[in-house]
C-alpha cells in the first residue's frame, strides 16, 4: 500500500488516499473514482508531500496520540471547535445512520452526475417523480434549492455501483 497526500482543484481541501500502487491511483484518477470528501468535485490531485523517512535507531518513538474528533457547541463558531475523543455512543449513532442509509438507497436510483437534470425534471412533471441519488456541485445544489426543489445531503460517500467489486 502506498499513501498519497492528494489535493482538491475546486477548494484546496487537502488529504490523503491509500493505493496499491501508483497505477492504482492514476486507474482511479482517470475513471473519476477520486472525489473530495469536501465538496465532493473530481479535481483530484497528488499533492506535494515530504518523503517518509526512518527514524534513527538511537531515537525514542513518540507516544500515541488518541483518537479525538471535532466537537462543536451550537453556540460556537466551527472555527474555535474543541477536541474530544469519540465515544461507543457515537460509534453506534454512526453505525445506525449508515444502515439507515444503505436501506434509503435501496429504494433510489443512481443517476450519477444528473442529478440536478434529473431532479429539475421530476419538479417541473417532465418525469415522473422518483427516489434518486446521484452528485452534483455545491453551486448546483444551492440552484435546486433556490428553485424550491427539496433535496438533502447524504451523510455518508456513496461510490458509483459500477465502481463497487
Amino acid at each position: 500500500m502506498i499513501v498519497f497526500d492528494l489535493h482538491c482543484r475546486e477548494d484546496s481541501t487537502r488529504f490523503e488516499g491509500w493505493f496499491r500502487s501508483s497505477e492504482d491511483f492514476e486507474d482511479q484518477r482517470q475513471n473519476g473514482l477520486l472525489v473530495c470528501p469536501n465538496c465532493g468535485g473530481d479535481q483530484v490531485e497528488k499533492a506535494v508531500m515530504a518523503p517518509a523517512v526512518g527514524r534513527k535507531g538511537n531515537q525514542q518513538l513518540a507516544k500515541p496520540i488518541p483518537e479525538r474528533r471535532p466537537v462543536v457547541d451550537p453556540g460556537q463558531d466551527a472555527a474555535v471547535a474543541t477536541m474530544a475523543p469519540l465515544s461507543d455512543e457515537t460509534k453506534k449513532a454512526l453505525v445506525a445512520m449508515a444502515e439507515i442509509q444503505r436501506k434509503v438507497l435501496e429504494k433510489s436510483r443512481w443517476v450519477g452526475g444528473k442529478f440536478a437534470d434529473e431532479a429539475r425534471s421530476m419538479h417541473y412533471g417532465e418525469t415522473e417523480a422518483q427516489p434518486i441519488h446521484g452528485e452534483t456541485s455545491i453551486e448546483e445544489a444551492e440552484q435546486l434549492i433556490e428553485e424550491g426543489i427539496e433535496i438533502a445531503a447524504l451523510p455518508f460517500p456513496v461510490a458509483p455501483p459500477d465502481a463497487v467489486n
